[in-house]
């Protein structure tokens, strides 16, 4: 079977569209026919190499979501033909199943537990969470990400309070859906930081009690003059870059918590005095926010479903795969929030 896909052959520069062969799953593995797929600031991290020089090359992308299961290999219990799956990065129900190495007319093409920007594609079994037939494609995209992750932050990283005060710094994909996490957490206030006007918007859109414009103001005089002089309870980095992170953590409450989203490049590094980590300020690292895809997907889709919040805004940008690189240079750009890219 022939798939097009978006292969990164080269770190910083475009994604080239070739067709790869896609082979039958094996053991643990799932083929699936993507229908939609979000493009999540991590993939602009891996075309970047910011955690260091990438050693897969050639490689897929992509671990957000929504499919069709088309044929399932040896002792997959938790999906069948004709299931849809919201595809995830986070390890959910299954198997953990071993990566896929493609073929791109001759050229060996690597990929991991899940990859997303090509028709079809072979997942581990534990990638994919089976939702309604009738769940929105963009819909399974957010869930996979955007929702499961922003709200792990909120419920399980920083274990926000009803009535705490909660900083958003970065309010693009994972920012948006934290800032609505803190909002149905019943944090108070929840102030929300950018630098641009459309992601502030949004955010009020979503939860956001306050707004702060940081390319206008500095973001811990304009939180310390909304809050009356006293320092946020939560503040959430997703920017990764070290200045911004050393004003967060200054900010943050003598007791509070800073919890970095955002990933740093590797060759950058923080600053601080520690002595406040002995007193009680929290300053954690957060993997998807905790999530566990396979318990919570099905309990967000409940309140979606029972009109406790409705996600589908959020979304700005919709392209196809052949527009995947513009897309990707609107997102570095601050023009887009959540950009999907549809194949159906």
């Amino acid at each position: 079977m022939k798939s097009r896909a978006a292969i990164l052959v080269e770190s910083r520069q475009p994604l080239v569209i070739g067709n790869i062969e896609v082979p039958r799953p094996g053991f643990g593995q799932v083929l699936v026919q993507i229908i939609a797929s979000r493009i999540c600031g991590s993939q602009i991290g891996e075309i970047d190499a910011v955690k260091g020089p990438d050693k897969w090359l050639p490689h897929l992308l992509g671990h957000e979501a929504c499919a069709t299961v088309i044929e399932t290999g040896p002792e997959v219990r938790h999906a069948k033909a004709g299931d849809r799956v919201a595809c995830h990065w986070r390890p959910g129900r299954g198997l953990e199943a071993r990566g896929v190495v493609y073929d791109w007319e001759g050229r060996a093409v690597n990929s991991g537990c899940i990859t997303t920007f090509q028709e079809f594609a072979i997942l581990s079994e534990n990638r994919v969470t089976v939702v309604p037939p009738d769940t929105d494609p963009e819909l399974c995209c957010l869930l996979a990400d955007t929702l499961t992750t922003g709200f792990g932050v909120i419920n399980n990283d920083a274990a926000v309070k009803l009535g705490e005060a909660v900083v958003v710094i970065g309010c693009g994909g994972i920012g948006l859906g934290t800032v609505l996490g803190a909002h149905l957490a019943g944090a108070h206030p929840v102030i929300a930081v950018d630098i641009q006007d459309h992601k502030l918007a949004k955010a009020r859109e979503f939860g956001a009690t306050h707004t702060v414009h940081s390319g206008r103001e500095d973001f811990p005089d304009a939180v310390l003059r909304i809050l009356g002089n006293q320092r946020p309870d939560v503040v959430v980095d997703g920017t990764g870059q070290p200045a911004v992170l050393e004003k967060a953590f200054a900010l943050t409450a003598p007791k509070g918590r800073c919890i970095c989203v955002g990933v740093m490049p590797h060759d950058r590094a923080l600053s601080i005095n520690t002595l406040a980590l002995h007193h009680g300020k929290i300053l954690t690292g957060s993997e998807g926010g905790g999530s566990q895809p396979a318990q919570d997907i099905p309990r967000y889709l409940r309140m979606i479903a029972a009109g406790r919040f409705n996600p589908a805004a959020m979304v700005s940008h919709r392209v196809g795969l052949d527009d995947i690189n513009d897309a990707i240079t609107r997102m570095r750009s601050g023009e887009v929030v959540h950009g999907i890219v549809h194949f159906l």
